[in-house]
């Protein structure tokens, strides 16, 4: 990206990438769990531990989109 740019256009920019960061980290973060979850069910020989990884996997999801929003609210009021 060219050094010239004015402050508003890459403002523009690094709000664009922060907010389509928040369409990620929801579904990888389930997956992950999920995934997470499948393995040690291999591993271990039960049947539940996928539920508990997608359940832990969805909930790191929105807590980091919570936490996402929030700093982004943080920095428009300052």
């Amino acid at each position: 990206m060219p050094e010239d740019q004015s402050p508003e256009k890459r403002n523009f920019w690094v709000t664009l990438a922060r907010y389509s960061q928040l369409a990620f980290v929801l579904p990888a973060a389930t997956v992950t769990g999920w995934i997470i979850g499948l393995l040690l069910d291999k591993w271990l020989h039960t049947t539940w531990l996928y539920l508990a990884g997608l359940l832990l996997g969805i909930a790191a999801g929105f807590i980091e989109l919570v936490r996402t929003t929030m700093k982004s609210e943080k920095s428009q009021d300052s």
